[in-house]
């Protein structure tokens, strides 16, 4: 039981607050299309100031940015009352430092509620705050003014301004409050929150799986493209989330048009080859994990050693239906009548080195053959096979 003293009771109005204000809003305000419109434009413009610009801007510096795209995201940002540019990066960077311990702010391991908005709601315990560098956001100006200011400048950005928006250009004060105000806000909360919650949950572990963050389409739809997460936490200086064109990331697209124009600039991408070798080692890693779920056979180093004069002996003193192909001995008893190639054709190689006749001489045998001799070992053979042995083309 959380005790009342433990409570963020600030937080806890602003995550009941809106949904609430939203809920009578739409019970008593006429929905205009305009005011919709606006909404979503608004909920665009303050979500992607989180994730291109609190995220993968500030937090980091993937990218760098002219002075009116700094502008134009801090204030954006601020409409999206999660915490000043400071507060939140520091945060952010505890976050990837620490991720899935103690001192991670979304700790996944307390579980999915705790992660999404747990973190928000209870106090964080002052001695377990993990350590971070945040002297560059404290150099930054702009950063300390919406820092500063923020208190006044959130719920201005919030609330009052898309309000005044819509009253200004036609005339619906109400239900610019309601609509692109307060609903708009518990979107783009929980869009934000679903960073640290689905994202760990939800997916592959494309690149990594020593840890939860995890890539997913339907995260990155939700979290306007911060889905591919497992990429995003192995290389977090990557301008980019998604790196497949077909992947959804609107924050990626917007920097990259905003670089069009010189409003961004020296977008940094972590270099291919070491991205593919990631990716390229966990699907290793995954097909290591299918194949040991296979009989493979007994593996070759584990096999016993024979002379060949053994294997003769074998074949002729105790009847043993043994041929060998490439010095491994292949027992065949059980084989015999389900041979495709019929009985006669094998029962001709029985003592024999058909290592030849296997390979080409005669046929060459596919690969579903020799998976399915590997159930057939018996030994290997050490030193040499006398010529008149070995299956000559017939």
């Amino acid at each position: 039981m959380v005790a009342s003293k433990d409570i963020n009771w600030l937080n806890v109005a602003i995550l009941t607050v809106p949904p609430l204000a939203a809920i009578y809003g739409i019970a008593t305000t006429q929905a205009r299309l305009e005011t919709l419109l606006w909404a979503v434009a608004y909920y665009f413009w303050t979500g992607l100031s989180i994730t291109a610009g609190y995220h993968r801007y500030w937090s980091h510096r993937s990218y760098d940015c002219s002075f009116p795209m700094k502008v134009f995201l801090a204030l954006g940002g601020a409409g999206a009352m999660e915490g000043s540019i400071r507060w939140w990066s520091r945060g952010h960077r505890a976050h990837h430092r620490y991720t899935d311990s103690p001192k991670d702010p979304y700790d996944s391991s307390r579980g999915l509620l705790y992660s999404h908005i747990g973190w928000m709601v209870i106090k964080e315990d002052p001695s377990k705050m993990g350590r971070v560098d945040i002297s560059d956001l404290n150099r930054d100006e702009l950063v300390m003014w919406q820092h500063k200011n923020y208190l006044w400048l959130g719920p201005l950005m919030a609330f009052l301004f898309p309000a005044i928006v819509a009253y200004i250009g036609w005339g619906d004060f109400w239900g610019g409050l309601f609509f692109a105000g307060m609903a708009r806000l518990v979107f783009v909360h929980h869009a934000t929150f679903c960073v640290n919650s689905l994202a760990h949950y939800l997916g592959e572990a494309s690149y990594d799986d020593r840890r939860t963050p995890r890539d997913h389409f339907i995260t990155a739809l939700v979290t306007l493209g911060e889905g591919y997460h497992n990429f995003h936490h192995e290389f977090p200086s990557d301008y980019r989330n998604a790196v497949f064109f077909w992947q959804y990331d609107p924050t990626k697209w917007l920097i990259f048009i905003a670089s069009l124009v010189g409003l961004t600039y020296n977008l940094k991408m972590f270099p291919e080859n070491e991205v593919a070798k990631g990716r390229i080692q966990m699907q290793e890693k995954k097909i290591a994990e299918l194949k040991q779920k296979l009989n493979w056979g007994k593996p070759l180093e584990q096999l016993p050693e024979w002379e060949w004069t053994k294997f003769v002996s074998a074949c002729e003193k105790d009847k043993k239906q043994y041929l060998v192909v490439d010095k491994v001995v292949y027992d065949c008893d059980g084989f015999m009548d389900e041979h495709p190639g019929g009985r006669g054709f094998l029962k001709t190689s029985i003592g024999r080195d058909v290592s030849a006749s296997f390979n080409g001489a005669i046929y060459f045998h596919s690969n579903a053959a020799r998976n399915l001799a590997t159930q057939m070992r018996v030994a290997k053979i050490v030193g040499e096979i006398p010529e008149n042995d070995k299956a000559k083309e017939e």
